[in-house]
């Protein structure tokens, strides 16, 4: 059973920096699209980036500037840079991911457990 496993989450200072990664627990055929979420004590989960199978990202407006997403596609691995992180970044970040086992078998899309990042002074 394939799982998406998320790291890099932590404690940090206001205007420090994290850098998350999601990458499958198994060996896979391909990821494809591949998208961040967090979701805040109370709040709803709300997409922060997305980076395609071919590189093209989009971020939410807020994080712009800020969070950088990128993929290393040998090692299926897709990566959220974090500067300048805020207290309002707070939040559990989940990746959200279209993968595809082996070629033989169709696309799914799957979640990971989530990882804990905490921005307080």
């Amino acid at each position: 059973q394939v799982q998406l496993v998320e790291s890099g989450g932590g404690l940090v200072q206001p205007g420090e920096s994290l850098s998350l990664s999601c990458a499958p627990s198994t060996s896979i055929f391909r990821m494809y699209t591949v998208n961040w979420y967090r979701q805040a004590p109370g709040k709803q989960r709300d997409l922060v980036a997305t980076i395609s199978t071919d590189g093209n990202t989009n971020y939410k407006d807020s994080v712009k500037g800020r969070f950088t997403i990128s993929r290393d596609n040998a090692k299926n691995t897709v990566y959220l840079q974090m500067n300048g992180l805020l207290p309002e970044d707070t939040a559990i970040y989940y990746c959200n991911a279209n993968l595809q086992k082996s070629r033989f078998e169709g696309v799914y899309n799957l979640w990971g457990q989530g990882t804990q990042v905490t921005v307080s002074s």
